[in-house]
């Protein structure tokens, strides 16, 4: 599985989704391709998913939140008769690589997320109409829903049969939200998650697995009434610009990635990349109304999909990569200008659909297992939002004075916070990445909200806490090379362990569970011989062949 994987979409392409759109509802629908699968090797039935489905499917989600303001609540179901969805693909499971695994569980669970932000803070709210049997991943999917409701015939079920089945564990948060989300007890978690065939009808009701269990004959109507219910409740605008996002300008060579906004160039001798963002061409809209009608056109909307587009790229198509340098260039007064757009106007919602997906992106940058260094150099814009990626990275460098064998006369380097960065863009354990970084200090964090404004250069910023090493034109190349260096001398496991633990201290949300617990021992038990080994689980699944355990206990 080394085919370079496009994450650009478009509802006229769909293989596998169809998207009804009917003011003030919407519904996602699941009607696989059986002959869709992003690779050889296997067939997508029972509603199975792999990347394509759920590229399609966090397509359809950004797509609901700005091109359909209308939209204030939507429903999940399924075209196939007594099939909701029954998880991801087992042959594509047992076929991939561990890389595109971990990779692909990692992405199915921030589509999974960015429902559940849809219905907390686009108030666009999700209903999983189950019609059929939801096993694995597809309870997973439903399990992002704020409500789920399963028709009640004796046949559709509920299941999470990864443990008994698999020998893994489901990989999109299935545990999590079943305990920390629907309130599961433990003890009926724990026999439900051993059970191959699941729960049904008022029994999975009885222990908080849905919310409700309908007879055929009044499903729809029920699900109908619910979503509309729902919809009354919204603050989304019944009539707006629609937003369209336009596919990226894109434009992808051996050794680069460019965008209008990001550039990503590779080095694979070197074994990282540099990913470079640049700041806004335009000064701001002059209310929230012109930024709407710029659309995808606006800078902050615009960059941010060229960054999560950027990130998706590294993670799936170049694995090898494991160090990135982010750098900025651009006018930092223009960007912080942009910041404060953002943070006066929150409350339209457009505004408010570009800080979530800010918020989105960052998380996923956060998230990406490489190793992140930010380098703020003359001529760069780390101001804001573009500080957000400064602090995000696991070290941060900043050139004091100017280069001297280059001759732009760009501006010294500095550093600019705006009020956004110490509340509007949280990561995944709801800390903002200031408040991560100045943790045992709070008097720091406190200090640090006096600067805001001030274009802080190297020794001022160093002084606040806000880099972590400064350094002279003479020292610059050689300290980023021995870095370099030293970093691809380190075990890439090794590494992504020690940055994972690292980068989110503090208080765990159930977010943060997903990411750092389950993605840990998930990733873990994805490589034991219990299920990928020639006799594991996983392996023999179909075969007729019983799987053969090492029982000893690690």
């Amino acid at each position: 599985m080394n085919k370079r994987i496009d994450f650009a979409t478009h509802p006229d392409r769909y293989r596998h989704w169809k998207l009804e759109i009917s003011p003030p509802i919407a519904r996602l629908i699941l009607d696989v391709d059986e002959a869709g699968g992003m690779f050889e090797g296997y067939e997508l039935k029972l509603n199975t998913y792999d990347i394509g489905v759920d590229i399609e499917l966090a397509d359809a989600v950004q797509r609901l939140r700005f091109e359909h303001p209308e939209v204030k609540a939507v429903m999940i179901t399924s075209a196939k008769p007594n099939t909701f969805c029954a998880g991801a693909n087992i042959r594509m499971l047992a076929g991939a690589t561990h890389v595109h695994k971990v990779n692909f569980c990692k992405f199915t669970n921030e589509t999974r997320n960015a429902i559940e932000d849809a219905t907390e803070h686009s108030r666009q709210s999700y209903v999983a109409a189950i019609n059929g049997t939801a096993a694995g991943g597809g309870y997973e999917l439903a399990l992002a829903a704020h409500k789920i409701l399963i028709v009640d015939d004796g046949y559709a079920a509920v299941s999470l049969p990864e443990v008994p089945l698999l020998a893994v564990l489901p990989g999109t948060g299935g545990l999590t939200r079943v305990v920390d989300k629907r309130k599961v007890r433990r003890d009926i978690a724990d026999h439900f998650c051993t059970l191959e065939e699941g729960m049904r009808g008022e029994r999975a009701v009885r222990a908080r697995l849905v919310d409700e269990a309908i007879p055929r004959s009044a499903f729809e109507a029920r699900c109908e009434k619910l979503v509309r219910e729902l919809a009354a409740s919204s603050d989304r605008p019944d009539a707006s610009t629609s937003v369209v996002l336009s596919q990226l300008d894109k434009t992808i060579e051996a050794d680069s990635i460019e965008y209008s906004f990001v550039s990503v160039r590779l080095n694979r001798e070197g074994q990282h990349a540099t990913l470079e963002v640049r700041g806004p061409t335009t000064n701001v809209p002059r209310d929230a109304s012109a930024a709407e009608q710029q659309g995808a056109q606006f800078w902050p909307l615009a960059m941010m999909r060229e960054l999560d587009d950027a990130v998706l790229e590294l993670r799936f198509n170049e694995p090898e990569l494991g160090t990135i340098f982010l750098k900025t260039c651009g006018a930092a007064d223009r960007v912080a200008a942009y910041d404060n757009f953002l943070e006066a106007r929150a409350e339209h919602w457009f505004v408010r659909e570009v800080n979530l997906h800010t918020r989105r992106v960052l998380k996923r940058l956060d998230l990406t297992s490489r190793s992140m260094f930010a380098l703020i150099e003359p001529g760069s814009c780390f101001a804001g939002i573009l500080a957000e990626i400064a602090f995000a990275a696991d070290r941060s460098f900043m050139l004091e004075g100017q280069f001297e064998d280059r001759d732009d006369n760009a501006p010294i380097a500095t550093l600019c916070l705006t009020p956004g960065n110490f509340g509007r863009y949280p990561t995944v354990n709801g800390l903002t990445r200031l408040e991560i970084r100045f943790l045992g200090e709070p008097e720091t964090l406190q200090t640090a909200r006096t600067l805001i404004g001030k274009a802080l250069a190297a020794e001022a910023a160093a002084d606040a806490g806000l880099v972590t090493t400064v350094l002279d034109d003479i020292d610059w190349k050689d300290e980023l090379r021995l870095l370099t260096e030293a970093r691809v001398g380190f075990s890439p496991d090794a590494l992504t362990g020690m940055e994972a633990n690292l980068r989110f201290p503090g208080p765990e949300t159930m977010e943060s569970k997903i990411f750092a617990r389950l993605t840990a021992w998930q990733n873990w038990i994805f490589q034991r011989p219990n299920a990928v080994g020639p006799n594991g689980a996983l392996t023999l699944y179909g075969t007729g062949r019983r799987p053969e355990f090492d029982k000893t206990r690690v």
